[in-house]
Order: structure tokens, then sequence, then C-alpha cells
């Protein structure tokens, strides 16, 4: 599928403290979800490019705060910063290094006054997990904002799909009020895609008029 926003993205810088991170001069946007979820594939579907964030057999690899700069054209000059976090919750990766992946997140999650939004990844395959909830709890306590990104729709026929979704906003409802905002992806399909990047574009527009 074609995109109607094109972003023109960058390799900024990798850091293994959130004191390392770029200054926050400009709206920011991460992108997280337990290992295997399709989140280094999403990433690079969003922004156009196979081989932005790197993708690997080995889950539980990215270790680091992964800052890409993003423009639109024909504007000149960075407009946002993408962050790819950690991923978490795979069961091989050692205590040492899930307690290392938590030390590196958690604090960036909690304090970067320029995130505007946290891109919460959920396989669309798989019933609702207990760690990704925690997660999501964990941000709505601390007012952190995030949205639910499902991956790899194109994975289930059109029913199985949406019988999938109603059943984790079901269990979603089990203790919040409400459902977070929702968005459907497929990386190999595109799907998804403008929805997002429109997304940012209209968050960023509330970011310039604060600042």
């Amino acid at each position: 599928m074609e995109p109607t926003i094109h972003l023109r993205a960058e390799f900024m810088k990798s850091s293994t403290r959130m004191s390392e991170c770029p200054a926050p001069a400009l709206p920011e946007y991460a992108f997280v979800g337990r290992s295997n979820v399709g989140k280094s594939s999403l990433i690079n579907m969003l922004v156009g490019r196979k081989d932005l964030a790197k993708t690997s057999g080995r889950p539980g690899k990215t270790q680091l705060i992964n800052h890409f700069s993003i423009e639109r054209p024909p504007a000149k000059g960075p407009q946002w910063y993408l962050v790819d976090l950690p991923g978490f919750g795979y069961a091989r990766v050692s205590k040492t290094l899930k307690a290392s992946f938590q030390k590196l997140m958690y604090p960036y999650l909690e304090k970067r006054e320029n995130l505007m939004c946290v891109f919460m990844l959920i396989d669309s395959r798989h019933e609702a997990q207990a760690i990704d909830l925690d997660l999501m709890e964990w941000m709505a306590k601390r007012s952190i904002p995030f949205c639910i990104v499902f991956t790899k729709i194109d994975k289930l026929k059109p029913m199985a799909l949406q019988r999938n979704i109603d059943a984790y906003n079901e269990k979603m409802l089990e203790s919040w009020e409400e459902t977070p905002m929702q968005f459907l992806t497929s990386a190999s399909l595109s799907e998804g895609r403008d929805d997002l990047a429109a997304f940012i574009e209209q968050t960023n527009k509330a970011f310039r008029m604060e600042n």
C-alpha cells in the first residue's frame, strides 16, 4: 500500500542510559513491546526503510535506547524523534539482562520530558499477556500517554482478528474504565502506516502550541 505521508529517517544515536539521550528539543515517540512482536519491522514500515531498525532472529537483542530523527519532506530538518526501546518479556533472556532492560527503560518512560506518546506493540495473534497489561497499568498510574498498536494483522483472517481484538479489550475492561487508542498494523502489507503518521503529526501540533 503506497503511503500518503512520506517520512525521511536517519539514525541519530544509541544510549546506554537516559542521560545520554539527545537534548529534548523535539517531540518524541517511543516504540516498546515484547520480543518478537514485530517492532523493528513496524518501525521500518512506518518510515519507509528496510534497514533503519535492525531486525534479529535472536529475541532480546535490542539493549539500547535508539534514537532516530524524522522529517516529512518538503520540510527541512527533523520534526520529531522516533525511539526504539529494548524488547522485553523473552523467557530465555537472563535475569541480569532483564534487570538491565528495566533499569534502562523505566527511567526513560517516566522522566523523558519530551515523550509525547508510547506505542505499546501487541501481537494480534495472541491473547492478553500479564507482562503487557502490567506495563500499561504502570504507565497509566504515572500519566504516561500511550496507544496500543496491534501488529501482524495479516496473519489472521478478518473474523479471527476481530475476535482477538474484542477479547483483548474485554480483558482490559476488567480493570480499565475505557481502552486506550488503538491502531491495527501489518508491516508486510504496510497497513496502518498513514494512521500512525497522521496521529503523530496531530500530536506534534499540540507540542508546537505548548512550546
